[in-house]
């Protein structure tokens, strides 16, 4: 069955928008229980790009998870659009760390295979695939496997395929946590471009405070034992960021500082 989705622009204008109200989940690991989350409340505008940090454990990957709806809270509810969610979607596409590109499959059908469900004639899914190609930066390496690319080639096919469907909301696990520095930080600015060309809602989840910045419209600070929201900061500084701007480096000490506290409390 065909999901909701065509490969016409969205022509909602609140598309994306999200209300995470009032989640709580717990897990029982060797014996004892886990409080994941704990009451948190999160309310996203359509288009905002949203990082959550926090330490190991904090809950961040459970709360993207829920979004993605591959999970659900013991209470609360998840809701996007004005809808809770509860199951998968291509409404909600979703990057990983690790790829995830089937290896007998070129960049060209590994992206293809997002639009098998979407309405749209073969010719309209073509297009839509050869512009992600030519998005991302893979113009040429339409028939490449997975195994001829390089990391940073892989993750921007990979976002390609989370593109493809085009998604009101995209979630994304560190999907540049595996990267040298230098490719990161080139694809952090190639993250932005296809934001800016997409339009879509982002909620990326990453243990980088400074990429979080730089890319971010709201930062999203989360603390362990029980995983909850400790602080929000807003971004103000016009893109494009400089590191070495005073306010960026005022906002990277004071995020750096409040994780550095939460650690000490919890050890």
């Amino acid at each position: 069955m065909a999901d909701s989705l065509t490969l016409s622009p969205p022509k909602k204008l609140d598309a994306g928008s999200v209300k995470i109200a009032d989640v709580s989940k717990t897990f029982r690991v060797e014996g004892r229980t886990v409080h994941a989350l704990d009451s948190v409340s999160l309310s996203i505008e359509a288009g905002e790009f949203i990082s959550i940090v926090g330490p190991s454990g904090c809950g961040k990957s459970t709360l993207l998870r829920f979004l993605a709806g591959l999970d659900g809270p013991d209470s609360g509810r998840i809701i996007v659009d004005g809808e809770a969610i509860d199951r998968p979607s291509l409404r909600r596409g979703i990057v990983f760390q690790d790829h995830r590109l089937l290896p007998w499959f070129s960049v060209e059908k590994n992206i293809g295979l997002s639009l098998h469900s979407v309405s749209g004639s073969e010719v309209e899914k073509r297009e839509r695939v050869q512009y992600l190609i030519d998005l991302v930066g893979l113009t040429g390496f339409e028939k490449a496997l997975p195994h001829e690319l390089s990391g940073g080639m892989s993750q921007r096919a990979a976002i390609a395929r989370g593109l493809a469907p085009r998604p009101p909301l995209l979630l994304l696990d560190e999907p540049l946590g595996a990267l040298d520095s230098l490719t990161r930080s080139h694809l952090q600015d190639e993250l932005l471009a296809i934001w800016e060309r997409e339009k879509c809602t982002v909620v990326m989840v990453t243990h980088d405070v400074e990429e979080a910045i730089y890319l971010s419209d709201r930062v999203v600070v989360m603390e362990p034992r029980p995983g909850r929201i400790s602080q929000i900061f807003n971004i103000r500084n016009a893109r494009p960021r400089y590191r070495d701007d005073p306010e960026f480096v005022t906002t990277r000490r004071e995020i750096t500082e409040l994780l550095g506290s939460q650690k000490k409390k919890n050890h």
